[in-house]
């Protein structure tokens, strides 16, 4: 059975994707899920963690699982994107879960550089949340993974992802790196994603009403997105 590899976004871990354990998808491949080091059940790396330090995890892990199709979360999107370099890469295809394409898409992350310690991002990241919960309760899952995170790794991967985005298009750089498909509701995305999708050549499927966590309130709907989407592609199984 051919295997996905699943990657959440900042902070997060593969809980996020444990409900589609129970969906179609599941009868078709194997779903791996990854905790990137310093998030969920992973250490941190004994170095800076950088996107391309995790994207050498991520190449790793996908050599190992023999694993062709990542589907990655968020800033998770850039990482997949850097573990297809060089060529040739286990990774084949990439499927974008509200991943960033644009610098606005860092709407968490990019805020960890405004921050002079790992201790004060995540302090102001979690008050963040706190009353994000009130209007959104999808989000306390997130913000109790997020507070079990290493506070230096969290830190470092949101500057990175500011740093990134500075001087790259991450949208451009997922093109460039694999076959790509893009999932998102755009009620969850920046004005200038949404030009950016208008104007370049990605397939992209809508997620009408989900959050910007998907897997967890329409797991059947991004089971099937997915598969859609990996037959436009020509990789399903």
């Amino acid at each position: 059975m051919p295997a996905i590899l699943f990657m959440a976004g900042l902070g997060d871990d593969s809980s996020m994707f444990f409900p589609l354990k129970d969906t179609e998808l599941a009868a078709r491949y194997r779903l791996l899920g990854l905790d990137l080091p310093g998030f969920g059940n992973t250490p941190p790396l004994k170095t800076a963690t950088t996107l391309e330090a995790l994207a050498r995890v991520v190449r790793a892990v996908a050599e190992e699982e023999g694993a062709r199709i990542v589907v990655a979360h968020s800033v998770a999107s850039i990482i997949a994107s850097l573990a297809t370099r060089p060529a040739p890469s286990p990774i084949e295809t990439i499927l974008s879960l509200e991943g960033n394409l644009t610098a606005e898409d860092a709407y968490f992350s990019g805020t960890a550089a405004d921050f002079a310690s790992a201790h004060e991002f995540r302090q102001a990241f979690l008050t963040r949340l706190d009353r994000l919960v009130e209007d959104h309760p999808i989000i306390a899952r997130y913000r109790s993974v997020v507070a079990k995170a290493d506070p230096t790794a969290l830190w470092e991967l949101g500057c990175e992802a500011r740093r990134f985005s500075a001087v790259c298009v991450p949208g451009e750089v997922l093109i460039e790196s694999a076959k790509a498909c893009y999932l998102y509701n755009p009620a969850n995305c920046p004005e200038a994603t949404l030009e950016w999708l208008r104007t370049h050549p990605i397939p992209a499927l809508r997620l009408e009403g989900a959050s910007h966590w998907p897997s967890l309130d329409q797991p059947h709907l991004v089971a099937r997105s997915i598969l859609e989407a990996l037959t436009l592609l020509g990789q399903s199984g």
